[in-house]
């Protein structure tokens, strides 16, 4: 039986020994004179990975029915008025903040956008333009276990 092991996107078979040089065939510098493997064209660049246009249309969008989405604060730029946000999956979405942005308490009291800091659990409102994702809402609150089960897991609470 051989075994597998995964390590980045690289399969070696368990017992394989790397060359005596340390460089595999596919590391770049492997090949006489920086020469492709052969078959590969001499001039191609490797083909791009697909990237996706944002965050915002990767994560599924799992909202309350007032439309909120839970974050976890990352980071904060108060002179341009965006927030890092992730979500518990840690895919990050950068949300700009207007003048018009509502920032409150767990008890619907007023914030400020620099009353926030990196680590704070946050509920946004947001939409999405042209130019990116602005808060429309941003609601300083805890997940709760069942909010939990509810958003994010395929299967109820145990109790």
């Amino acid at each position: 039986m051989i075994e597998f092991v995964v390590i980045g996107a690289c399969t070696l078979a368990a017992g394989a020994q790397a060359p005596p040089n340390g460089q595999h065939p596919w590391q770049h510098g492997a090949h006489p004179a920086g020469a492709p493997p052969s078959g590969a064209p001499q001039n191609a660049a490797a083909p791009a990975a697909p990237q996706p246009s944002s965050a915002y249309s990767t994560v599924p969008i799992k909202k309350t029915g007032a439309g909120e989405q839970f974050f976890i604060v990352a980071s904060l730029d108060l002179q341009k008025q965006q927030l890092l946000l992730k979500y518990p999956t840690e895919v990050t979405l950068l949300v700009k903040a207007t003048d018009q942005t509502k920032f409150v308490d767990d008890s619907g009291n007023p914030m400020k956008l620099s009353d926030f800091r990196a680590g704070d659990t946050v509920w946004v409102t947001s939409a999405k333009g042209s130019d990116g994702v602005t808060a429309l809402k941003v609601r300083k609150g805890q997940m709760t276990v069942a909010d939990l089960h509810r958003y994010y897991l395929d299967y109820a609470e145990i109790k």
